[in-house]
């Protein structure tokens, strides 16, 4: 990469609000090193650590300040389980959708619901139609949003030397009614929270050879769509 290329270090203009350059290796190591992670240690997540992340999620930005968010901690080890058994007949009717790489999936390592110290249900409150300042044409920017504060957590505890993994294994409607979810409101993420021995030096997935990322190139155009087929 050349000087020129490289997000961290001094330009010849730097704005005034600019971080220092260590602070900016900070974010963008953070960036870097985040992954979705699937093998947690028991240890708890300390309670001071947790607000802090939280507070993170909390202030990640948000369509018409509607802060769409909720999220509800599960303690109840009974819970787990039965979270758990949601996530697992996924895992199966997932395999199943996916035909001739079933048995390939079914190897994979896809949530770690009874191993991590903490485990988070985020969802979406009901009453959203309220909002529309942002949403008139483009209604699911309160998933947007959500998605933003679950990255900021994401980024927060990979600075803190915590591991998170997003599951998305499950039905909405089933687990909603697990947790006593008002009518209109959507589970949208569960996550594994915790210590970890050691963060994947690639994603999970590509290490396990399911999916190969592709380059930033393949994914930016200029002036309008560009056609790859």
């Amino acid at each position: 990469m050349s000087d020129d290329q490289n997000p961290v270090g001094s330009n010849s203009f730097d704005p005034p609000h600019r971080f220092t350059d260590q602070q900016i290796a900070g974010v963008y190591r953070a960036i870097a090193e985040r992954r979705d992670m699937r093998h947690f240690l028991p240890d708890p997540v300390d309670t001071e650590t947790l607000s802090r992340l939280l507070q993170a999620a909390h202030q990640a930005g948000s369509v018409g300040l509607m802060q769409p968010w909720r999220f509800i901690r599960i303690t109840d080890r009974n819970l787990r389980g039965r979270i758990h058994e949601l996530v697992e007949q996924e895992r199966r009717h997932t395999a199943e959708a996916l035909a001739e790489r079933h048995d390939e999936f079914m190897k994979l390592k896809v949530e770690a619901i009874l191993d991590c110290g903490e485990l988070l249900v985020v969802a979406l409150p009901d009453k959203r139609e309220r909002h529309i300042f942002g949403r008139r044409t483009l209604p699911e920017m309160d998933l947007a949003s959500a998605a933003c504060a679950i990255q900021n957590l994401w980024l927060a505890a990979r600075a803190e030397g915590l591991g998170l993994g997003w599951v998305s294994l499950f039905d909405p409607a089933a687990l909603a009614e697990l947790l006593n979810m008002p009518e209109g409101s959507r589970p949208i993420a569960i996550l594994c929270l915790g210590h970890v021995t050691e963060f994947y030096s690639k994603p999970m997935l590509e290490l396990e050879n399911w999916a190969k990322p592709q380059p930033l190139s393949a994914f930016v155009s200029e002036n309008g769509w560009r056609d790859d087929s």
